[in-house]
């Protein structure tokens, strides 16, 4: 079992199995994102989704997924807020 420093959870959890993600910043999520983190992601990806009404079709929609991405794991302001989320 491979075990990684998480930067979202801040401590050393279970590493992904595979880049969740093509290109240079999958690699970066898999060498410093726990499973653990991913899934939080995943969750807050949704509500992206959902709050944004995003057509996942549109190439603007994913760019601003990616963006996204790249801020919840490796930027100090963080994702965007989701209006009406209150985190746990």
């Amino acid at each position: 079992m491979n075990m990684v420093k998480c930067v979202k959870l801040k401590k050393t959890l279970q590493a992904l199995d595979r880049a969740p993600y093509p290109g240079e910043l999958g690699q970066r999520i898999l060498a410093n994102v726990s499973q653990q983190g991913w899934q939080l992601w995943l969750e807050y990806q949704t509500m992206l989704i959902n709050e944004n009404n995003l057509n996942m079709l549109d190439e603007k929609a994913q760019n601003y997924l990616k963006e996204q991405m790249d801020k919840f794991f490796f930027s100090a302001a963080g994702a965007d807020e989701i209006k009406g989320f209150k985190p746990k």
